[in-house]
């Protein structure tokens, strides 16, 4: 293990040091600490072969080592504007990254930051991913779009026949074309966002678990019930991002099926809500009423899918201490569920593309999320005879109202 005497010595036990240092020399991505000055304290085994240095070439070096010299200027500017405002979060998000190796060679990476204070002052903690295979299979793909663009102007071209003909013939090519587009576009942004929305979650679960190792003594024990806390958020948060994301694949290749059942409306709902108390923040709560009629003829777990994405959402975007309506309201043929928040509120401009894939809102892109909550809500009320509507306006909260046309329960 790589030692700083500013940063481990005297902290550890023997047993706690052990642990970690199997977590930190084993780890599969690159991983650097660096002071506030900027200059590398500690770095792994897995980030020396990344870059092709020892320990002793990269220690008490600074960053910019790394880095390639056209972006050392920018690179300053973000290492202050972070020490400013340190937090936990992906690097660059939406820009391409670069790290140059000893013998010159530049590559891309992915980088996820976090903060860590001790006695002796803060310290950066850096996980660094090659991306270049993922960079390469982008290219791939664009390039594969450009090909099927020639081609569909060869075969028009090469079509003989009537006026109609090629026309449909024409029509035919490019929804062809337009299906292939849309299924190579939705790889690319799944592999895109599923590495950025995986990266925070996972830095998260291993920066707590090395600060798990350190806190060794009982009077420590709230601040290691924090941190597994943070492991189990951050775990319950990759399991969202995949349960959406398969979502989204059984929506697009039909294989979602409605199954009816008729069921108490109230009942259904108050069973859920309790699920959702793990994800409020700090003195939030979700205020629940119904009106109406109680039994209602439905899929009952996919109106369960509906309302959790609709709550999470809400408690997502809400402030602490914010409390969070949720009603549902039940008629001869009709069952509505309506969902009112009091958060950040969605542009006129941007509630034109709410229900979109991979779609989010210009003021919410610091926020954790996928972009497919709403694409699946729609989808799923769809599916049962249902839309959906937003009302909402910036800085005064949203209200979603999901209407159901239903058959009454025999």
């Amino acid at each position: 293990m790589l030692h700083s005497t500013n940063f481990n010595d005297g902290i550890m036990d023997k047993d706690t040091n052990v642990s970690f240092s199997v977590l930190f020399d084993h780890a599969s991505m690159g991983i650097l600490v660096a002071n506030e000055q900027g200059l590398i304290v500690m770095v792994n085994p897995f980030l020396l072969k990344q870059f092709g240095y020892t320990q002793e070439e990269l220690v008490g070096q600074p960053i910019e080592k790394l880095i390639p010299a056209r972006f050392h200027h920018r690179h300053k500017d973000h290492v202050q504007h972070y020490n400013e405002h340190p937090k936990s979060r992906p690097m660059g998000l939406g820009m391409d990254l670069f790290g140059i190796k000893k013998n010159g060679e530049e590559f891309s990476v992915e980088v996820s930051l976090g903060n860590h204070e001790t006695e002796n002052g803060r310290f950066v903690i850096a996980f660094l991913s090659d991306i270049s295979k993922r960079k390469e299979a982008e290219q791939a793909l664009k390039r594969l779009n450009e090909q099927l663009e020639e081609k569909i102007a060869e075969r028009t071209q090469s079509l003989t026949g009537t006026v109609e003909q090629l026309a449909q013939a024409e029509t035919d090519l490019r929804m062809a074309l337009e299906k292939e587009k849309e299924l190579s576009e939705l790889k690319s942004r799944f592999v895109s966002l599923a590495s950025h929305e995986f990266r925070t979650p996972l830095s998260t679960v291993l920066s707590s678990a090395y600060l798990i190792s350190k806190y060794v003594e009982a009077v420590d024990h709230h601040k290691r019930e924090k941190h597994v806390s943070r492991i189990v958020s951050s775990v319950n948060m990759l399991t969202d991002i995949l349960n959406d994301f398969l979502s989204v694949g059984r929506i697009e290749e039909g294989k979602i099926q409605v199954r009816y059942t008729s069921f108490d409306v109230p009942q259904h709902i108050q069973h859920i809500i309790p699920e959702m108390n793990g994800l409020l923040k700090k003195e939030q709560k979700i205020v629940y009423n119904h009106e109406g009629e109680l039994l209602v003829t439905l899929d009952a777990s996919l109106l369960k899918h509906i309302v959790m994405n609709l709550l999470s959402n809400a408690i997502k975007f809400s402030p602490e201490k914010a409390e969070i309506y949720l009603t549902s309201r039940k008629t001869d043929d009709t069952l509505t569920i309506t969902c009112k928040d009091q958060g950040l509120g969605i542009s006129k401009e941007d509630q034109q593309h709410l229900f979109e894939r991979f779609f989010r809102g210009a003021n919410v892109t610091n926020i954790q999320g996928t972009g497919l909550g709403l694409h699946i809500i729609a989808k799923y009320a769809e599916l049962m005879n249902g839309t959906v509507s937003c009302h909402s306006e910036l800085n005064q909260g949203t209200t979603f109202e999901v209407v159901f046309q239903i058959q009454n329960p025999q």
